[in-house]
């Protein structure tokens, strides 16, 4: 049996031939498929890991991801993403159990499963965090790992439209840029945040983070930049790098404590590629703790109930579960906005075909404008509630006069709880690798959790109720004028929050003895094995997590290769 790889052309190229013609270290003989280094996932961090590691030409790099090709059309147009939401596709259709403070509602939660991961399927929103948050990892025992340390490898991944300055950088493979969007509630928001006090940033991942601020995104020439289409790409051109599609990861092979290849199974076949240096996880919050417990590293009480041999007790492992909890504050727009009729069926239809074709015109244009951070209590060291704003009602769908009328026109902004004193986990449901992972969030389980993002939604409302905002503002539909009590305000909370797709900290980084890695995310007990992605933070960063998930195997795969870390930026 011969691996065979997708490159960037879309062709399957014979990889042991390739590696022969260029006298590789790695080899291929029988039955054996040996790589140097063998990455899980090609999700965001997977996609970083294959760009930096494969740049060593002396060096071979295997990527497993479960999930298909991202050619999908609707990926890459940024107003493709409502569709996607909407039929689950690209997701590996995830929920939780019955959430017993939420009412026992199932949540879904959703996480991407092909080429970029959930960078293919997000909503694009490009935040680092407060810098507070990465010198709060470094005092909880991930060494390397504050604000000082981190900005470099920030700067280095980047390419923000305005040029380098201090905090940003101008020419790495990711592109960002602010929001395009046109729509005059914008000002209106921000004109209302100045009156409330909150104040303006003009760059929340610059020099100040809180305040509102106009919208950043990872978008280039009107196309989703996806991890897969800013590191994978370029990796593919080059011979040393094989990605195989649709191959899920079955378990990791172990010598002892000392991992030396991956089980995966691809068709109807099941297949070993070997390392010979080092396996990587980059599964994902879910996926990854469960290969670990699939491969005896976990909770060894856990791993017997389900039939599986320890190989190393660890007992964090899928413990530690945290995410982002939102609710939305909405209003009737009784003035539609300009998104509307932008959604007539025929405009649609014809700004769909410019996107995929030119990336022009308004499907690259996303409805939500600004960001927010504030500090819910002045005294905190980092801002705990993030607003997301939205310039179209969460029912906004296609119309056309006289067949299908368009929908009643509104907006809202969603306060999300961005530090949550809850903790979840994540179980295997049996031994069986295809079974899907038990997921418990526990969310809202610690009772300060609802009283901050009660709070949350009283600054919501606050701003929603500003005079800058008296032209665009009809009723307030969610909560309602009647929900108005403590008791009232948790109750609605309890009955609609959701998850802000923030999922992380199933393996945290750390020195600690909860920490499962270390803090360049070795597996703690084991050798040649390291868990690169969301699940290796310490705990949540202050916003989405995308940019945080970039970082850190931005800054591993220095420490895989040996290279020198970038110097810490004392002055920023």
């Amino acid at each position: 049996m011969v691996l065979t790889g997708i490159h960037a052309d879309g062709s399957q190229k014979l990889m042991a031939g390739e590696r022969r013609r260029m006298g590789e270290t790695a080899k291929m003989t029988g039955e054996r498929n040996e790589y140097d280094y063998i990455v899980v996932g090609a999700g965001s961090a997977g996609c970083v890991l294959a760009y930096r590691l494969s740049a060593e030409r002396d060096v071979s790099v295997l990527v497993l991801e479960a999930g298909g090709p991202d050619t999908d059309p609707l990926i890459h147009i940024p107003l493709g993403l409502g569709r996607m939401h909407d039929k689950r596709a690209h997701d590996w259709g995830l929920d939780t159990e019955p959430e017993a403070h939420i009412d026992n509602r199932v949540v879904e939660a959703m996480r991407g499963k092909v080429l970029g991961g959930s960078s293919s399927i997000n909503v694009m929103a490009y935040v680092r965090g407060h810098r507070g948050d990465y010198d709060r990892w470094a005092q909880k025992g991930a060494i390397g790992w504050s604000y000082v340390d981190v900005l470099p490898y920030f700067r280095r991944m980047e390419s923000w439209e305005e040029g380098a300055d201090r905090w940003r950088g101008g020419d790495g493979p990711l592109h960002t840029t602010r929001a395009r969007s046109t729509d005059p509630l914008w000002d209106a928001w921000i004109e209302a945040g100045e009156a409330t006090g909150i104040g303006f940033t003009h760059d929340y991942n610059g020099e100040k983070q809180e305040g509102l601020g106009r919208s950043q995104s990872t978008i280039h020439q009107g196309k989703r930049n996806s991890a897969a289409r800013a590191f994978l790409r370029p990796a593919m051109k080059r011979p040393n790098v094989t990605v195989l599609t649709n191959a899920h990861a079955t378990r990791v092979v172990m010598d002892g404590r000392r991992a030396t290849g991956v089980e995966f199974v691809r068709g109807n076949e099941t297949r070993t590629a070997h390392a010979a240096r080092e396996v990587i996880l980059s599964g994902g919050v879910f996926n990854s703790p469960q290969l670990l417990m699939l491969s005896g590293i976990g909770p060894a009480d856990h791993l017997s109930e389900i039939g599986i041999d320890t190989v190393i007790d660890s007992p964090y492992v899928g413990k530690n579960l945290q995410d982002h909890l939102a609710v939305m504050p909405m209003a009737t727009r009784p003035v539609p906005g300009p998104f509307r009729g932008v959604m007539r069926f025929d405009r649609m239809a014809v700004s769909m075909v410019r996107a995929h074709l030119f990336g022009t015109g308004p499907a690259t244009v996303l409805p939500g404008g600004l960001h927010g951070f504030v500090k819910t209590r002045p005294e905190l060291a980092v801002t705990d509630i993030q607003f997301l704003f939205r310039g179209a009602p969460p029912h906004a769908h296609l119309w056309f006069p006289g067949i299908r009328p368009p929908y009643e026109d509104g907006f809202g902004l969603r306060p999300v709880l961005l530090h949550p004193e809850s903790r979840g986990e994540v179980l295997l449901r049996s031994a069986n690798p295809m079974d899907r992972v038990r997921i418990i969030q526990n969310f809202l389980a610690a009772p300060e959790d609802l009283v901050t993002l009660r709070n949350g939604v009283r600054i919501a409302r606050e701003l929603l109720h500003q005079p800058a905002l008296d032209s665009f503002r009809g009723t307030e539909t969610t909560p309602g004028a009647d929900v108005k009590t403590d008791g009232e305000i948790d109750a609605w909370i309890r009955r609609t929050v959701v998850t802000a797709h923030h999922p992380s900290c199933t393996t945290p980084m750390g020195t600690g003895e909860r920490a499962v890695l270390d803090p360049e995310c070795r597996v703690r007990g084991a050798e040649n094995l390291r868990v690169v992605d969301a699940s290796s933070m310490p705990d949540l960063v202050s916003g989405n997590i995308n940019a945080a998930v970039l970082l850190i195997a931005e800054k591993v795969s220095d420490h895989i290769l040996g290279a020198t870390p970038l110097s810490p930026d004392v002055d920023a």
